[in-house]
């Protein structure tokens, strides 16, 4: 009978970005780093958002990679990054695997909080969400799900208010967007 552990696992490394963030979880725990690589890729993610230079680098398949390595590496230096999550993204460019990168951030960090006892709920809201509305989110996914509850925050402005969260295969959505969509369908009738 195999564990929950092992089945987000599995099902984790089905995917390219999952098997690279897999590869990386696995160096991180030897390490003894997760918590610093997790906290690394939280400062790439925050960079991914919050700069549209640094996203469409990672994103483009015409950077070279000698230029995307140059790149991830005064980024990584500018984040003050933990060695392990430089040399992860100077593989990444090697690789020309940058643009999975939000995806394998997402991978490794639900294979962190799996390794912590925690469930991991994507979230995504409209606007940034203040640090009392992501407690106050925390604890109530924590009274649902019976067990504490890691975010992965994500903005969209087209929702343009409330949220859409995933924990697992399932997903609430509450996002303003999603109402306006379903009266116009029943207004159509």
């Amino acid at each position: 009978m195999e564990s929950s552990s092992g089945n987000l696992s599995s099902g984790i490394q089905a995917s390219l970005p999952g098997r690279y963030a897999t590869a990386l979880f696995d160096i991180a725990r030897e390490a003894k780093a997760i918590d610093k690589v997790e906290d690394s890729l939280a400062s790439v993610r925050a960079a991914l958002d919050g700069s549209a230079d640094f996203a469409r680098l990672v994103a483009s398949p015409l950077v070279s990679r000698a230029d995307a390595a140059k790149a991830v590496a005064a980024t990584a230096a500018a984040l003050s990054l933990d060695p392990t999550t430089t040399k992860f993204l100077g593989v990444l460019a090697d690789n020309r695997r940058l643009p999975q990168l939000p995806a394998i951030i997402r991978a490794f960090r639900a294979l962190a909080a799996d390794h912590r006892g925690e469930t991991t709920a994507e979230v995504t809201s409209a606007h940034p969400l203040a640090d009392d509305q992501v407690a106050a989110l925390k604890a109530s996914l924590r009274k649902r799900v019976g067990r504490e509850v890691a975010v992965d925050l994500s903005v969209d402005p087209s929702l343009l208010g409330g949220l859409v969260v995933r924990i697992g295969s399932q997903m609430i959505d509450s996002s303003i967007k999603t109402r306006l969509n379903s009266l116009a369908q029943a207004m159509k009738g």
